[in-house]
């Protein structure tokens, strides 16, 4: 699924958020136009007509400005097609993904001599994250929206991910990571995102409040590290099973930092092989 058609499933499954942060107002009674615009196709995989009332909606997501027929053009004849079929008006917005490479100007009509026609159009990098961060349903899109400090935001994604309900979760942190790969490198996305997963367990934090407990005599770096240890020790259990006393002692011995390591890796192994492997490469 390319990243401008997965905008589209989202406005798709939830569209009176999008039409009411795009419109800037509350909108209720919305529902998806599904519509089929006569002549040749003109791209509809990636645009969403949303039914408002007395009005019409089109919101098309672009992650690069080329195209062909160019961008203009293509509102122009969306509006024509839409406005010939069903004689509402129409509020055209047009969702870039990503800035443009080498300062491309961003066109916001189509005119040739007496024609003019225009549109609107959303940077989601000069968005305010907030809003995004708020709602489950544009959440996916936060990891676009402004800031000085692009991995803070995405570790603020990350807990506000894990906040979500249990059952909306999974979908919700795939949509995220997904979309987050326009701006981010492929594996702090999925370190971020395994550790946030593990650090939310409620084991995890009684582990660690037992451990820090323990550790107010011996100091709580020492306490952090044996509630680390533990917490390995039992995922390792419960993904490959009981650990020889020759790989538990291994494992014991780890730094706080290797310990962490450990944590992020053992999400990914199937047997004791691979922590086998893991202590032997450390």
């Amino acid at each position: 699924m390319s990243f401008d058609n997965l905008c589209k499933l989202l406005s798709e499954k939830h569209p009176e958020t999008f039409a009411s942060w795009v419109l800037g107002t509350p909108q209720t009674g919305v529902t998806v136009l599904k519509t089929e615009l006569s002549i040749e196709p003109i791209r509809a995989d990636y645009v969403t007509f949303l039914q408002l009332e007395g009005r019409i909606l089109h919101l098309e997501f672009q992650t690069k400005l080329e195209s062909t027929p160019p961008l203009p053009l293509r509102m122009l004849d969306y509006w024509v097609r839409l406005y010939r079929l069903y004689r509402l008006p129409i509020t055209q917005v047009v969702v870039l993904l990503l800035p443009p490479k080498d300062e491309i100007e961003i066109a916001t009509a189509f005119t040739v001599e007496n024609t003019r026609h225009e549109y609107r159009v959303i940077k989601m990098w000069e968005e305010n994250p907030e809003p995004f961060l708020q709602d489950s349903a544009l959440l996916p899109l936060a990891s676009l929206t402004a800031t000085n400090q692009p991995p803070v935001l995405l570790e603020q994604i990350v807990q506000r991910v894990n906040q979500v309900q249990t059952t909306q979760r999974p979908e919700i942190s795939a949509y995220t990571q997904i979309l987050a790969g326009l701006k981010f490198k492929k594996d702090l996305i999925r370190r971020l995102f395994r550790e946030g997963m593990m650090r939310e367990s409620v084991i995890y934090q009684e582990i660690l409040e037992e451990g820090e407990q323990r550790g107010e005599q011996r100091g709580r770096q020492e306490g952090r590290q044996e509630g680390e240890r533990s917490l390995v020790l039992r995922q390792l259990t419960r993904k490959v099973g009981e650990l020889p006393p020759r790989m538990r002692e291994q494992v014991e011995t780890l730094t706080l930092e290797q310990l962490e390591n450990l944590g992020e890796a053992l999400l990914d192994f199937t047997s004791l092989l691979d922590l086998e492997a893991w202590l032997a490469n450390k």
